[in-house]
């Protein structure tokens, strides 16, 4: 695991990524994994499942589905978490780790419970993308990708404030 992570940020960064990014998108990877391995135990298979229930916690928290957020970022076979700014990757694992969260505290056993979880998980950080965008003004969903990202220095989150 420690060369492919080398790896990774060899090739984040090779690709113009910020070091803050890097850690983030890789903190997302492992939430991800983490999430998925919930599902895995849970009988959920992998594929279109895993994908109806992305695409609910996507749209719960960022009110749009996968293919909808891709084509807002102007995306097409892309990576849609690596065109991702650093807020939206945080609100991302906000969703993930509160879906796992709550699975682990719930034991849903059928794909319809899932599917409410998902979605209350995503509405965890949805809560949090409302607040954020209340006291900035402006919504925290963005249309830049890696290509206008490694242009510009990407937002930091500064949670010392």
């Amino acid at each position: 695991p420690e060369l492919s992570i080398a790896q990774a940020m060899r090739d984040y960064k090779r690709l113009g990524y910020s070091d803050n990014w890097i850690n983030q998108r890789l903190k997302s990877i492992e939430i991800r994994k983490e999430l998925t391995d919930e599902w895995k135990k849970h009988g959920i298979e992998e594929g279109p499942q895993f994908a109806i229930l992305t695409d609910i916690i996507y749209k719960a928290w960022a009110g749009k589905s996968a293919k909808e957020y891709k084509q807002y970022k102007g995306l097409k076979k892309e990576n849609l978490r690596d065109n991702m700014t650093n807020r939206e990757l945080v609100l991302n694992m906000l969703a993930e780790v509160s879906t796992k969260d709550i699975s682990e505290e719930t034991d849903p056993e059928t794909f319809s419970e899932h599917m409410d979880v998902a979605r209350r998980g995503g509405n965890v950080a949805k809560t949090a993308r409302e607040q954020l965008e209340k006291e900035l003004g402006h919504s925290v969903i963005s249309p830049d990708n890696a290509k206008s990202l490694a242009n510009t220095d990407l937002p930091e989150l500064d949670f010392e404030k």
